[in-house]
């Protein structure tokens, strides 16, 4: 461990020389990178001295008690080693787990997309749900979610919304939330009291930087409209609302959020970059959980990889057979014991992958 742990200072001591140098910090593209690794690093090197700290005390005490000449000394000691030899197994566990090779994208801020799919007019309020659930649980973080473009449900919720959330290493939290989630229960259009299945399919983009994705104006073709509200009434008389085509690919991204036609079209462009950002990223993923037999890929859309059952009142993911009966607070936006759940079993898989011993 202490020598990988030198090997992560030796690096980190060349970055923090990088970021300093003025033609690191003029090529914004390289500094950005060096100045997000650089705080991946800076924790690392928290836990090392914490780490060393440990181990020099294990080793004082080993010494003090091998000696044993003066017996108040010793039972000091004793006292010592046995702290020390408590904390360390679990502050191994945190350094392996930061030694982990994290994808460069995890860091990035995400564009989210939640579509009402079987089911109707419940289908389009559980999709509205969920947004809610996303919406309460970034706010808990401290992230900041604002909405690109909507389409409301005719009974509530929404056929479609997609918002974009920025915050730190909001891509990686959120990642393993893409595919279908399902909804078991009462619909408020039911008169029978049957319980009823729906689905919502959520969507995850990383947010492609202008220097990750190069568009090419030729490619896209660009349209503006009049916003519309709930129904399809027009909410104002101006075409501010801009849709963008990307012709080579068919992938359109479009907003009329903004009052502003700039700003719409400034919001469209960066939700079509991370959309054709993604869509090499989606097959390199489906390639790295095919070779590594990964059960919480981000890659495939069309699993079902959740199901909120309201009648008992319970939430499974069955990527990870996890049953939780604690659907009320986890729609309500507490899904961080989910998150968690995930995380931890895609970094055992990377671990397990890598080989790595310590």
């Amino acid at each position: 461990m202490l020598e990988k742990l030198a090997i992560v200072k030796q690096r980190f001591d060349e970055v923090s020389d990088l970021i300093i140098q003025p033609d690191i910090i003029s090529d914004q593209q390289r500094y950005i990178q060096l100045n997000k690794e650089y705080k991946d690093l800076r924790i690392l090197m928290d836990k090392r001295e914490q780490y060393v700290t440990l181990h020099d005390n294990l080793q004082e005490a080993e010494e003090i008690i091998s000696d044993g000449s003066d017996a108040e000394m010793v039972e000091m000691a004793k006292m010592q080693y046995d702290e020390a030899k408590g904390a360390l197994p679990g502050l191994e566990e945190e350094i392996r787990f930061l030694l982990v090779p994290k994808d460069p994208e995890d860091s990035k801020n995400a564009v989210m997309e939640i579509r009402a799919g079987t089911g109707g007019d419940e289908a389009s309020i559980f999709a509205g749900d969920l947004f809610r659930m996303y919406t309460k649980y970034c706010e808990g973080r401290g992230w900041k979610i604002s909405v690109v473009d909507f389409n409301e449900g005719t009974s509530g919720g929404y056929k479609e919304i997609q918002f974009e959330i920025t915050g730190e290493d909001v891509y990686g939290v959120l990642k393993f939330e893409a595919g279908v989630h399902r909804v078991q229960r009462v619909p408020q259009t039911e008169t029978q009291g049957r319980v009823h299945t729906s689905a919502a399919t959520v969507m995850v983009f990383p947010e492609a930087e202008e220097f990750d994705v190069e568009i090419d104006p030729k490619d896209v073709r660009i349209d503006y409209f009049c916003s519309s509200g709930p129904g399809g009434q027009s909410v104002n008389t101006t075409y501010s609302a801009v849709r963008l085509t990307h012709e080579p690919t068919g992938l359109v991204a479009q907003c009329q959020d903004q009052k502003s036609q700039h700003k719409n079209k400034e919001k469209a462009f960066k939700v079509l970059r991370s959309r054709l950002y993604d869509l090499e990223l989606a097959k390199k993923q489906a390639e790295d959980a095919e070779k590594r037999g990964s059960m919480v890929t981000s890659g495939d859309r069309s699993a079902k990889i959740r199901t909120y059952n309201y009648p008992q009142g319970r939430v499974t993911d069955h990527r990870i057979n996890l049953t939780l009966y604690d659907l009320s607070n986890i729609i309500d936006g507490d899904i961080q014991k989910i998150v968690d759940e995930l995380q931890l079993v895609n970094n055992t898989e990377k671990l397990k992958e890598a080989g790595e011993t310590f």
